[in-house]
């Protein structure tokens, strides 16, 4: 499956007031989930052919409410995680040249962009879920981003 047809999906999805559409194919699993103002596409790729290595396990993922992971920092009563929704590489500035969406110390309205996720050439705005102020930016520009990585952390206003 290619982009073009990810994003037809995509759009499909969207013209609807489907929340959630999933389909399997051979070679191509897609599930599309939306839902909070985000759209969630996860594209997995053809299963390889099974290794004579022993299987890995997969770290489990932590809850949002879950006390912080030896390392991160812990927040104060008004600060919240801003974490991203998806895999892929962090960009604070929609262009090189460009100065960046946000500084520690900006006040940001809800809805207002806060950086970009670029994920298989697509790029995803991140966008503030309420009024807050930017307090710390965790990830540098180009820095990959994994699901659930903490990008910034906002005081709610």
């Amino acid at each position: 499956m290619d982009i073009k047809d990810i994003k037809t999906l995509i759009k499909l999805i969207s013209d609807t007031d489907i929340s959630e559409f999933e389909m399997e194919t051979d070679e191509d699993r897609v599930f599309i989930k939306r839902g909070s103002n985000q759209e969630v596409v996860h594209v997995a790729a053809p299963a390889p052919a099974p290794a004579a290595s022993a299987p890995v396990a997969a770290a489990p993922q932590s809850a949002p409410d879950a006390p912080a992971p030896a390392g991160e920092k812990i927040l104060g009563d008004k600060e919240e995680r801003v974490t991203s929704p998806i895999v892929g590489t962090f960009y604070a500035a929609p262009s090189p040249e460009s100065d960046p969406y946000v500084k520690v110390g900006d006040v940001i309205e809800s809805g207002q962009t806060l950086c970009i996720v670029e994920a298989m050439k697509l790029m995803n705005e991140i966008e503030a879920e309420y009024k807050c102020k930017i307090v710390e930016i965790v990830k540098t520009n180009a820095d990959p981003v994994e699901f659930g990585d903490v990008l910034f952390i906002v005081e709610k206003i």
